[in-house]
């Protein structure tokens, strides 16, 4: 068993590092608020840019991929489950702000990933 978890552990490790373009719909930060037992999910609007940066609207300053951010986000999506979290996220969202199929497709990996960290009272880093 513990070979089969370093060769999936290894295979994600090296997925994660793989070249991704940016969603111009959005990005999402994933966290959990155990108090409340429960997934969050804030989006944040973006413009990405001629070298496929995300840019803030709003000031034109590139968004930094790691460390912290200083911005408002547009909504927060909260739910119990990774299923609900997509729910209602996609399904029952009008203005879904999810435009690219792998950016939807990472979304329910992490949702799923946080639902773990949360039944398993494990930390929660989102990829």
């Amino acid at each position: 068993m513990s070979s089969l978890i370093d060769t999936i552990t290894t295979l994600d490790n090296e997925l994660s590092k793989r070249h991704i373009d940016l969603d111009p719909g959005g990005y999402f930060i994933i966290y959990l608020d155990r108090d409340n037992s429960l997934i969050c999910a804030k989006h944040f609007t973006n413009i990405i840019n001629e070298k496929g940066l995300a840019v803030d609207p709003e000031t034109g300053k590139v968004i930094p991929a790691k460390g912290k951010v200083n911005r408002v986000s547009e909504t927060l999506f909260t739910g119990r489950t990774a299923k609900e979290l997509c729910v209602k996220v996609i399904e029952e969202n009008s203005d879904c702000p999810i435009t690219m199929l792998n950016h939807a497709a990472y979304l329910g990996r992490e949702f799923i990933r946080a639902e773990i960290a949360l039944i398993q009272n494990i930390e929660y880093i989102q990829d």
